[in-house]
């Protein structure tokens, strides 16, 4: 006999634009809340209804996706959206080039010419990255005016300061913090987090890259979206022709 069912709701799910059951055989939510069709999880689900309320001409944009997933809404914006491109970060390899049919990017080093994406999507791999204000800096570098990076991120430290736990020094890795790994879609399948980050992410973006960042809280099980750490952030680059505030 398979796992007891600990939940279990039906809904419409973002993810693959059907009514299913939400199945979870597991009381962590976040990552064992699951759509019955798509296999899709509850944040992947919460990115996918900010991108359709934020940017919903997304099917029509140039869409550039760090780290896929490979279901949810990485297969959706795939097979949606004619201008996306999938990418993974490749050490070995320089941005921009094509590693066994996927293109490698470094966030941290972004190959895309300015001005030339309409929209960013992260899924959980900014607490990887040893130098996220690098990124953070090259998103906004890349981004259209207009155009928007939206993406989850765990706020584990919620209104405590975001605080590092691994840091690069002399091309070593120091550890500040006992070790914590996630899954990594390439490489040995697991990825380092360096940083846990806190409410104040919105403070850090803006120092980085002077754009201001909204964290949006969806709690809405007819939706399947409910779990630990369900933030979605959707970070905006304005127009150029609104940069000058009207607001007396």
């Amino acid at each position: 006999m398979g796992d007891p069912i600990v939940f279990k709701c039906s809904g419409y799910c973002y993810t693959c634009d059907q009514n299913v059951d939400f199945i979870a055989y597991n009381d962590w939510f976040r990552d064992h809340f699951v759509c019955s069709n798509c296999g899709s999880i509850p944040r992947e689900r919460a990115l996918m209804q900010v991108i359709d309320t934020y940017f919903p001409n997304w099917r029509q944009a140039i869409v550039h996706e760090s780290s896929p997933c490979g279901r949810g809404a990485s297969n959706r914006l795939a097979k949606e959206c004619s201008n996306y491109i999938p990418s993974q970060f490749f050490p070995e390899h320089i941005s921009g080039t094509i590693v066994e049919g996927m293109r490698c990017e470094n966030l941290e080093e972004l190959s895309f010419a300015d001005e030339s994406i309409d929209l960013h999507i992260t899924q959980d791999v900014l607490e990887h990255l040893f130098y996220p204000s690098k990124a953070f800096s090259e998103i906004n570098r890349t981004l259209k005016p207009g155009g928007m990076h939206i993406f989850t991120v765990p706020i584990v430290n919620k209104n405590r300061e975001s605080n590092l736990r691994a840091c690069m020094k002399n091309c070593e890795i120091e550890y500040i913090m006992p070790q914590v790994y996630h899954g990594n879609p390439v490489g040995d399948g697991r990825a380092l987090v360096t940083v846990d980050w806190g409410f104040d992410i919105c403070w850090h973006i803006f120092n980085a890259s002077g754009l201001f960042t909204q964290i949006i809280y969806i709690d809405d099980l007819s939706k399947g979206i409910r779990a630990e750490y369900i933030e979605v952030l959707v970070t905006f680059k304005p127009n150029k022709e609104r940069q000058k505030s009207i607001i007396p």
